[in-house]
């Protein structure tokens, strides 16, 4: 029988789960309470949010997505939700995990795909989303560059061969 507590429980994370970007399901078993608050510290700072639900009641919340994480909701499961940066609280909470010795990602959503535990691995190894940007716009600038470079390489060409001759008439 669902209870108040019950409903209001899939209600918040019905709505954590329609404001994330990107979803991850952990295993969070050895890690303290302290540790638990200092990782949710660290996650706020990057527009993330961790928290531990029942199996029964994410898989509700989750709605038509419950069949891709089914397999990754069994014994303890810890919840981070990404709100502003999808990779950002993903990479924190397993550089969390690597420097605390415990917990590590089940698996994922990135928008309604979903991610195993070596693609959450994979997308935690990426550069910044800053750095990503900053590579692609010098990508996009290269061949401009290049052809300014071989413009200007013809024309300084010609002011040597034009002082060449300047230098042989005087």
């Amino acid at each position: 029988m669902a209870t108040q507590r019950k409903i209001d429980t899939v209600t918040s994370l019905s709505s954590q789960l329609s404001r994330a970007k990107s979803v991850v399901v952990a295993d969070y078993r050895g890690l303290k309470h302290k540790q638990l608050e200092d990782l949710r510290k660290n996650l706020k700072k990057v527009e993330g949010e961790f928290t531990i639900a029942k199996n029964r009641l994410f898989k509700r919340a989750l709605g038509d997505n419950a069949e891709k994480l089914a397999d990754s909701l069994s014994q303890t499961t810890a919840i981070l939700f990404a709100y502003g940066d999808e990779v950002a609280p993903i990479r924190e909470l397993l550089k969390f995990f690597k420097t605390a010795g415990f917990g590590t990602p089940k698996a994922g959503l990135l928008g309604s795909v979903a991610l195993t535990q070596s693609d959450v691995t994979k997308l935690s190894n990426l550069p910044s989303r800053n750095i990503l940007l900053g590579q692609l716009a010098l990508q996009l600038n290269a061949p401009i560059q290049g052809l300014h470079y071989a413009l200007s390489w013809n024309i300084q060409k010609l002011v040597y061969a034009l002082n060449a001759v300047k230098a042989t008439k005087s």
